[in-house]
């Protein structure tokens, strides 16, 4: 994300940005970074009714700059683009002020939004987004035989490039032509999507995972037909790919590739596997002291009174509640947590981590010390009274 210009009263938290989304991951924090109220200014395509002296009618269309008052925000993540839709606030020759507009955001064009109040995880997501370090750091290619899937990893969100089906004709008794023809142009896709999708500058693993043996069978592959055709992408940069065992080809099995020691070893600067940890480290305390592990929100909120959380789990999707009380409920808590020095986890609704967060209503906490339930009982009625 490249931020052009930023005027923020940070006294008041009120302000602009100026900003160009320049990767896919940028418009995931657009998408995040925009909410009900604000205003978006970019430009758009409006069609415009003009009318002669004859008073004959003609259609055109016709690119201008709009400021949309947000009520409703849409992400394609497969087509990357940001629908905003909303009332004119600016007086424009071409719309009324009030009228209804939709504004597709796209990569690599100019918007500025206007907040009326910038709040901490606003700002904090605002300087995450415009910090150039932060990159797609993890490539994974997830496999079984006539099925694969090549995903990137990024601090924010799981990014399936490319989904490749083939169906390859069975094994039979005394003649294997067929099937062994059918997989080396399966794995001749697969090898065409990594070198397609996959940006070795800044990725700095390449997981490749499969049942059984197919990951292996592949590598040796893909290694020898880059020593045949002196593809030096791949051969340079073989020490990147890490094998490991996954239960199915299927993109739901890159959650348990994070959660593996020997991987997690290996990526322990990516912030995916940070949340899988994190995630982890939550459910183990469930079953080993459920009175240091809560969730959902009045029993977080109630252990956050107490002082008592010391690591606290929150989906990014709690932040994007079209309720503003709601939205500010939650920063509120995530500000506390931070008073109390606690450890704040904002995860994403894209990782399969995040979308396993959201089926614990999306906000959980390890607690310091135990806290039972009559604890929880006696700090919510102090606060109803």
């Amino acid at each position: 994300m490249r931020c052009t210009h930023r005027a923020i009263d940070y006294k008041h938290r009120t302000g602009l940005v100026n900003l160009i989304a320049e990767e896919p991951e940028d418009m995931w924090h657009t998408f995040n970074l925009i909410q009900i109220g604000d205003i978006f200014k970019s430009t758009t395509i409006r069609k415009v009714q003009t009318q002669s002296s004859t008073g004959s009618v003609a259609n055109s269309k016709v690119r201008t700059l709009l400021s949309l008052r947000v009520e409703d925000i849409d992400f394609d993540t497969q087509a990357c683009v940001l629908r905003v839709k909303g009332r004119n606030v600016e007086e424009n020759q071409y719309v009324k002020m009030g009228a209804y507009h939709t504004i597709d955001l796209e990569m690599n064009r100019k918007f500025t939004l206007t907040k009326e109040d910038w709040d901490s995880v606003a700002l904090e997501r605002l300087d995450t987004a415009c910090d150039p370090t932060q990159s797609a750091d993890l490539a994974a290619v997830i496999m079984q035989e006539g099925l694969a899937y090549v995903c990137l990893v990024t601090s924010s969100m799981t990014l399936t490039r490319t989904k490749i089906e083939l169906t390859i004709p069975r094994k039979r008794r005394g003649d294997c032509a067929q099937h062994d023809k059918g997989i080396k142009k399966f794995y001749e896709q697969v090898m065409q999507a990594i070198i397609r999708h996959v940006n070795f500058e800044v990725v700095k693993c390449v997981l490749v995972a499969s049942p059984g043996f197919l990951r292996n069978q592949f590598f040796d592959w893909m290694i020898a037909e880059a020593v045949k055709t002196d593809n030096r992408l791949l051969m340079d940069n073989k020490s990147k790919f890490l094998l490991v065992h996954s239960s199915s080809g299927h993109k739901h099995a890159l959650k348990e590739l994070l959660s593996d020691p020997a991987v997690g070893a290996r990526l322990s600067d990516t912030k995916a596997t940070y949340e899988v940890r994190a995630l982890d480290s939550f459910y183990q305390m469930l079953q080993m002291d459920a009175n240091r592990a809560v969730y959902g929100y009045k029993h977080v909120n109630s252990a956050n009174k107490l002082q008592a959380i010391e690591v606290l789990l929150i989906s990014d999707e709690l932040f994007r509640s079209r309720d503003v009380p709601t939205r500010k409920k939650y920063v509120a808590l995530v500000d506390s947590v931070k008073e109390n020095n606690g450890d704040v986890r904002i995860f994403s609704s894209l990782h399969v981590s995040g979308e396993q967060l959201g089926q614990l209503t999306g906000v959980a906490a390890v607690l310091r010390f135990p806290v039972d339930d009559e604890l929880v009982c006696d700090s919510d009625s102090d606060s109803d009274s």
